[in-house]
């Protein structure tokens, strides 16, 4: 399923809103279980370009060939988001 702007509005209202980063993880797969959901520290994403900024989180859309992952600006390749927050 690709990523339309509608999907990316609505994960940016959920993200955006809970409490923690790891909560809006929770709440995401729970609401779209086939999409991947990753958190990671955002020292590892500091060459990346977001998708996403929501105060201090970012959000990164990642696809994968079956055996590596890799970022991209294209929700329509994207499978998974990958969460980050700025300390």
């Amino acid at each position: 399923m690709a990523m339309t702007p509608e999907y990316l509005r609505t994960a940016a209202e959920v993200i955006g809103a809970a409490s923690t980063l790891r909560d809006a993880a929770t709440l995401w797969r729970a609401r779209d279980p086939a999409t991947r959901v990753v958190v990671v520290d955002a020292m590892d994403m500091r060459d990346e370009t977001p998708a996403l900024l929501l105060g201090k989180r970012r959000v990164y859309l990642g696809t994968s060939n079956g055996h590596c992952w890799s970022v991209t600006q294209q929700p329509e390749e994207a499978t998974a988001l990958i969460l980050t927050q700025e300390d």
